[in-house]
C-alpha cells in the first residue's frame, strides 16, 4: 500500500502512518468479535446505549460503504501494533488522530481496535491468573471514557487513543477506587468513579500490594506514584483540611515542579471537573467547593499545575 496515498486519504501526516506501518509490520492483528455477539460484549465493558448504537450501525462488515481501504488498513495495523507491544505499560499512541467529522467509522476506528483486542488481553490475563471481575472492572473502562467523550463533544478523545492501549496490552488495572499502571513504579490514576474517600484508596493500595506481588512476582515495586492535578498543592488555598482531595494529596511526597510538554494544568482540570473546554467560565457550574475553587482561581488569572508525587509500597 503508498503509504503517502494512505496518509492523504485518511488526511494525516505522513510521518503517522509510516510510524504504524513500522511498527505493526510483520505482527498479526487480530479479528473482530461477530457482530452478533456484539451488543452482550458492548453492555459487559460499560458501553452506553447511544455509543453502543453508533459502534453497531458502523460495523466494519465486509460490504460497508462506510469503511475505506485505507480505514481498512489503518484498523488492521493498528490492531497489530498495539498487540506487538502486548504486556508493555508505557503509553502508546495506537495510530494518528483522525477527522471524527467525517462520519462514526472514523470516529470509533479505535474503539472496533480495542473490540478486536479484547479476547488477546484477556487471554494476556488468564495467562497471569487475573480475576475475571479485575479483567472486566478493567476493560470496562471503555464505556467510561466513551461517555466522557460524548460529553465533551469530541473533546475527550485525544486522551482515550493513548490512554486505552493501556487497559488491552495489559498494562493498567482496576481494583478497587483506583486504577494501577505497572511500572518502575505502580502509577496510580483516579477514574470518575464516586468519592475519593481515605477508606476507598487505603483499600485499593491494599488491594494492589497483593495483587501484583502475586500476579507479576518478578516486578519489584517499592513505590507508588502519581502525575495529576489533583495534587496541585494550590488546591489547599480553597478546599477545608479534611476534603477527600487534601487528605489523598498528603499521601504523597512532590517531585519539584516542572512544566511538562504537552501537559496544560488548567485544560487538564477543566477537562476532568467539568468535562468541557469550551464553556466561558462565568457559565461554569458552582456548586461544589472544587469547582468554585477551579473557577475562582482561573479567574483571579492564575494558572492550575500538573504535578507528580509519590510514596512508598
Amino acid at each position: 500500500m503508498d503509504l503517502d496515498d494512505t496518509a492523504a486519504r485518511l488526511g494525516v501526516p505522513v510521518e503517522e502512518v509510516e510510524r504504524v506501518h513500522r511498527l505493526a509490520v510483520d505482527h498479526p492483528s487480530a479479528p473482530l468479535p461477530a457482530r452478533a455477539d456484539m451488543p452482550a460484549l458492548l453492555d459487559r465493558l460499560g458501553v452506553p446505549p447511544d455509543d453502543a448504537a453508533e459502534i453497531l450501525a458502523a460495523w466494519p462488515d465486509s460490504d460497508s460503504p462506510l469503511w475505506t481501504p485505507e480505514l481498512r488498513w489503518l484498523l488492521d495495523r493498528s490492531t497489530a501494533l498495539v498487540r506487538a507491544d502486548l504486556g508493555g505499560h508505557e503509553w502508546l499512541p495506537p495510530g494518528p488522530a483522525l477527522p471524527r467529522e467525517r462520519g462514526p467509522a472514523w470516529r470509533h476506528l479505535y474503539v472496533y481496535a480495542y473490540l478486536a483486542l479484547v479476547d488477546v488481553t484477556r487471554g494476556y490475563h488468564r495467562d497471569h491468573g487475573v480475576p475475571d471481575a479485575v479483567s472486566w472492572a478493567t476493560l470496562a473502562d471503555l464505556g467510561r471514557n466513551l461517555a466522557v467523550d460524548r460529553r465533551m463533544r469530541g473533546e475527550g478523545w485525544p486522551v482515550m487513543q493513548s490512554w486505552l492501549t493501556l487497559h488491552t496490552r495489559g498494562g493498567l488495572y482496576e481494583l478497587g477506587r483506583l486504577q494501577h499502571q505497572r511500572g518502575d513504579t505502580i502509577g496510580l490514576h483516579v477514574p470518575d468513579a464516586g468519592p475519593l474517600t481515605p477508606e476507598a484508596v487505603t483499600a485499593s493500595l491494599d488491594q494492589a500490594r497483593a495483587f501484583f506481588a502475586r500476579h507479576f512476582p518478578h516486578e519489584r515495586h517499592t513505590e507508588f506514584s502519581c502525575g495529576s492535578w489533583l495534587l496541585d498543592p494550590q488546591l489547599r488555598e480553597y478546599l477545608p483540611e479534611d476534603s477527600n482531595i487534601v487528605r489523598f494529596q498528603r499521601r504523597f511526597e512532590l517531585e519539584p515542579y516542572e512544566e511538562q510538554e504537552g501537559l496544560d494544568g488548567d485544560v487538564e482540570v477543566l477537562r476532568f471537573v467539568f468535562r468541557t473546554l469550551s464553556t466561558p467560565l462565568d457559565e461554569l457550574p458552582r456548586r461544589t467547593a472544587l469547582q468554585r475553587a477551579v473557577v475562582d482561581h482561573l479567574r483571579a488569572g492564575r494558572h492550575w499545575q500538573w504535578r507528580r508525587g509519590r510514596f512508598p509500597v
